[in-house]
């Protein structure tokens, strides 16, 4: 044990004992020089430092540092503290500034962010409806997002605002959607393959990202860049580029695989909606013609697009923005040409309103074996013919609607001759439906019941409803904004994203026909937790009340490894913690 003290083997404790024996113990210099193997020379040298030490009064401290108790200070603190207090200025919440700080590469907490806001005075942000959550958006941020690479396959854990739409995920890989990117003709690049740009198009169609504000924070967001493969999605720019190098050839193709898709799963029935939508352009419009918007209730320079939906499962099937006043009314022949090249024969029903097309067209249907519901154009005559009918020769029918509930409709079947159609057609007149003007249903299949007919158009205003739901949730309207999107490729991804919305539904018990609205807010939007290792990937998404439902549905799906991750195992589960 006494050789701890006279054969000391740390340097500072060599030292010590040295200068102890000579200034302490008062031993010769010679001496001691030679117990500890040290110079006279250097010992003396030793006693100059430690008297210089002394008057400093850092003697003490030199021999016997003590350690602090608590956190050992960061390096980066004053930065790291400087880049907190400026992102609450922009009015970001806690988990806001720790997902952007994550892609920073900052090791830092919630409840130290918390702790860091706390002392500075912030007080907790209020409680935020969504628009006002949308807010921080507003002002471009103090930090700029880090270049967009491929994902790497490494250990690593960070936080998220967007943890929900890896929920997708395990949908694009069982319906084979990702073998349908990759064989389409989209262009891709050696940075960014054509899979993972298709992709980061597809994220931001379905987290509705507002284009129309600035892109920093959801660059900021690895959540939607794990979505795509990638590190971080790229800047407004290179979505403004991609969009321009692809063509309609291009969407066309892509259209029709994603057909055949469907059909091969089994998710067309044998009618689709038919209908026309104005997507509004703020440019320079002197190319544009004047469209009637319903969501705008005027008309407006736009581009007039088709859109076609499967009336059973709310597929949208096509969707065609080249549309012009002179050859508007032949769409319905192009899409019935495009359907039979994509997705087979198995098309029997038609169902558009009387502006579609001309009754010219109408026959050409016909002679294709196409059944068509449409409705007739109401003229003067014609109201006052039916007008003359005697009133017992109406039927009354109690129709079904949308929402489960009946109602009763006043009706007239009738066969009446059409001169630019050229033969007979039935005519389904109705009464009692609010309108002050009675409807006039025509339709080539004489076979379908009276309520039928009536019920099939009925679903037709799914489709409107939605087109709505295209021009806000997933923006379709905002072409005016600072990405300048190429509107026929935006309407394709659009029409990829609302289908992915539709999948998820269809495993959502009671939420088989909410909008993709609402499935979003109920069930994709959400903050989480991605661990990931060399073998395994796992989302952690905070609690909410509508979480068990969306778990219960990847519980079918999950785990599964995903190729654009490389090849590890997905696993998504919920946290601890809201």
């Amino acid at each position: 044990m006494s050789d701890f003290f006279t054969n000391p083997q740390n340097i500072l404790h060599r030292q010590y004992e040295a200068l102890r024996s000579f200034l302490h113990e008062k031993k010769s210099a010679a001496e001691v020089a030679e117990k500890f193997g040290y110079t006279v020379s250097t010992l003396y040298s030793l006693v100059r430092d430690f008297k210089e030490r002394l008057k400093d009064n850092s003697a003490e401290n030199f021999f016997f540092a003590q350690n602090k108790i608590g956190r050992k200070p960061r390096e980066d603190h004053d930065e790291l503290h400087t880049l907190i207090v400026m992102l609450r200025k922009k009015y970001l919440s806690v988990p806001d500034i720790k997902s952007i700080l994550d892609t920073q590469k900052h090791s830092i907490s919630e409840k130290q962010i918390y702790n860091i806001l706390k002392a500075d005075g912030f007080a907790r942000l209020p409680r935020r409806n969504t628009p006002q959550k949308d807010m921080k958006l507003t002002e471009s941020l103090p930090i700029s997002a880090p270049k967009t690479v491929i994902l790497e396959n490494k250990e690593e854990e960070f936080n998220t605002c967007s943890a929900g739409i890896v929920s997708f995920l395990p949908l694009i890989k069982t319906y084979g959607i990702e073998e349908m990117i990759l064989s389409s003709n989209y262009p891709g690049t050696t940075t960014l393959p054509v899979f993972n740009s298709i992709m980061a198009f597809l994220a931001l169609k379905l987290s509705d990202i507002r284009r129309y504000t600035v892109d920093d924070l959801w660059c900021m967001d690895r959540g939607l860049g794990l979505f795509a493969g990638l590190n971080v999605l790229p800047k407004a720019a290179w979505y403004s580029s991609y969009s321009h190098r692809t063509t309609r050839e291009m969407n066309v193709a892509f259209l029709k695989k994603m057909n055949a898709l469907w059909q091969e799963k089994g998710l067309l029935s044998d009618t689709n909606n038919l209908d026309f939508v104005a997507v509004p352009y703020w440019g320079e419009d002197d190319h544009l013609e004047n469209n009637w918007s319903g969501t705008r209730h005027q008309a407006l320079p736009s581009i007039l697009a088709a859109i076609a939906q499967d009336q059973d499962t709310g597929i949208m099937t096509y969707g065609d923005t080249g549309v012009r006043h002179d050859n508007s009314a032949d769409v319905v022949v192009e899409f019935l040409d495009f359907y039979k090249a994509s997705a087979g024969d198995d098309l029997k029903y038609l169902v558009f309103d009387s502006k579609f097309t001309v009754y010219e067209n109408l026959r050409k249907l016909d002679n294709n074996n196409v059944k068509f519901i449409t409705i007739r154009r109401r003229g003067k005559k014609i109201l006052q013919e039916i007008e003359a009918i005697n009133s017992k020769d109406w039927n009354i029918d109690r129709i079904e609607t949308s929402n489960g509930k009946t109602r009763t409709l006043k009706t007239l079947d009738q066969k009446i001759f059409l001169k630019e159609y050229g033969k007979e057609i039935r005519q389904i007149s109705i009464t009692g439906h609010g309108k002050v003007k009675p409807a006039l249903i025509i339709t080539n299949d004489f076979d379908l019941s009276r309520r039928d007919v009536i019920r099939k158009y009925a679903k037709r205003w799914l489709v409107e409803k939605n087109i709505s739901e295209q021009t806000h949730f997933f923006h379709l309207n905002k072409v005016s904004s600072s990405m300048v999107i190429k509107v026929d490729f935006d309407l394709t991804m659009t029409i990829l994203a609302h289908n992915l919305y539709r999948l998820l539904a269809r495993d959502l018990e009671g939420f088989e026909n909410a909008t993709a609205q609402t499935l979003y807010e109920k069930f994709i939007r959400n903050d989480g937790t991605v661990t990931a290792d060399h073998e395994n990937i796992t989302v952690s998404l905070k609690k909410k009340r509508n979480l068990p439902a969306i778990l219960t549905a990847m519980n079918k799906f999950l785990p599964t490894s995903i190729d654009w991750l490389q090849g590890r195992s997905l696993t998504i589960n919920g946290a601890s913690y809201s």
